[in-house]
């Protein structure tokens, strides 16, 4: 008796925007290096960091106390912790928004702009990106028919935002502009003079800017220099902020986000997030509201070890200047280096120097066009696994070279 393979039907059926996306390739790699046994990883950026133990303790005690712990709540989340970001948003700005109109929770954000895209494009509507940009960003407006409309960005300027550039970007279909600041995947600090050109070109044209920010409690030696566009008054009804938890309080895994929006916005906003999440998790809710409304100088603590990793991978990577160049990061915890040897892609860099160096980087390609022939590396490691992976490539490429 002859097995008769099944029909395979599964291709027809699939989304024909889910069958050519691909997932992200930076968690590509860590799937990969997690099947290298003693693969030294700098490829996700994933703290090394524990959740602090006062939210740890505090969520703790909270389960034990709310009756509700386990359950749904409102969808834009609960009403303390949307009071906690609107009062955090007013410290951290000078502007005082509305927890009911404009504070929407959401399960990170990544789930955040997933919302924020669903919600703004129909098919073939634009978003400008800056390239090298965050990975994700490019999959989330392609997955919903948008059109990613790449910035690039000025690397002989230590990738410097050309704003002059900007408006010739512009068309009739696009729905915003992207920043991430400090970078990911750069370390770059865009200036308060270029933010405040792209708020006033923003404005002319009726887009939002969105800006996600995981970073901003990670600047090292110029913290003057960073700028919230979100703080500027005259921009309040153009910008949407994205503030996450998961790098400044080491809360990846609880996925917990706040988003501030124009009223309008938070309205329409709120009909895909229901329908897509209900709401962000309500145990991870608690821990917000912890980490909030608590004083802890975790942040800080954080800040100076990843300031010393950056000292070092910078190092690292000044002694390996024949095999990359490359442009200190301002924030953020990710170097960005060009590579210098002779390859065919970064795709395939990355993963001859996994299979053969037990190395793991992120391909630069991932990143926007502008990425290609860099690597992404970052150093949120411990230090010594930044000091192993260097070991092995300059071990590699000395018997290669």
């Amino acid at each position: 008796m002859t097995d008769i393979e099944p029909e395979s039907f599964i291709a027809d059926i699939v989304s024909s925007n889910v069958h050519e996306a691909r997932i992200s390739a930076i968690k590509e790699m860590a799937m990969l290096s997690s099947k290298v046994e003693g693969a030294a990883s700098l490829a996700w950026g994933l703290p090394s960091f524990r959740t602090p133990e006062y939210i740890r303790e505090g969520v703790s005690r909270l389960l034990a106390e709310d009756v509700d712990a386990g359950k749904y709540t409102l969808p834009d989340g609960l009403p303390q912790l949307r009071e906690l970001a609107a009062s955090r948003h007013k410290a951290e700005t000078g502007l005082t928004i509305s927890a009911e109109d404009n504070v929407l929770i959401s399960a990170g954000n990544m789930q955040g702009l997933n919302t924020l895209f669903h919600t703004m494009l129909d098919p073939g509507d634009e978003i400008i990106l800056t390239d090298p940009c965050f990975a994700s960003h490019i999959q989330q407006i392609k997955l919903f028919s948008g059109k990613p409309v790449y910035w690039p960005l000025d690397e002989e300027q230590n990738w410097q935002l050309d704003v002059d550039l900007l408006p010739s970007l512009i068309t009739d279909k696009t729905q915003a502009i992207v920043l991430v600041s400090p970078s990911n995947p750069t370390g770059k600090i865009f200036t308060r003079e270029e933010l405040m050109r792209v708020g006033k070109i923003a404005r002319q044209h009726k887009l939002l800017v969105i800006i996600d920010d995981p970073y901003s409690d990670f600047v090292y030696d110029h913290k003057e220099k960073y700028f919230n566009l979100a703080s500027v008054e005259e921009f309040k009804e153009h910008v949407v902020y994205l503030y996450s938890f998961s790098k400044s309080c080491a809360m990846s895994g609880w996925r917990l986000a706040y988003m501030v929006m124009p009223a309008e916005l938070k309205r329409e906003a709120l009909k895909v997030h229901d329908a897509t999440m209900i709401c962000a998790p309500r145990i991870s809710q608690l821990a917000g509201i912890v980490a909030l409304s608590e004083p802890s100088d975790h942040r800080e603590q954080f800040a100076d070890i990843l300031k010393s990793r950056r000292e070092l991978i910078c190092h690292r990577l000044d002694k390996a200047s024949h095999i990359f160049s490359n442009n200190d990061p301002e924030g953020a915890y990710y170097a960005f280096p060009k590579i210098l040897v002779p390859h065919t892609s970064s795709r395939d860099f990355a993963i001859d120097l996994l299979n053969n160096a037990r190395v793991t980087v992120t391909p630069g390609s991932a990143f926007g066009p502008s990425g290609e022939h860099h690597v992404r590396m970052a150093y949120c490691v411990d230090e010594d696994t930044i000091n192993l992976a260097f070991d092995r490539i300059e071990d590699y490429f000395e018997s290669h070279l």
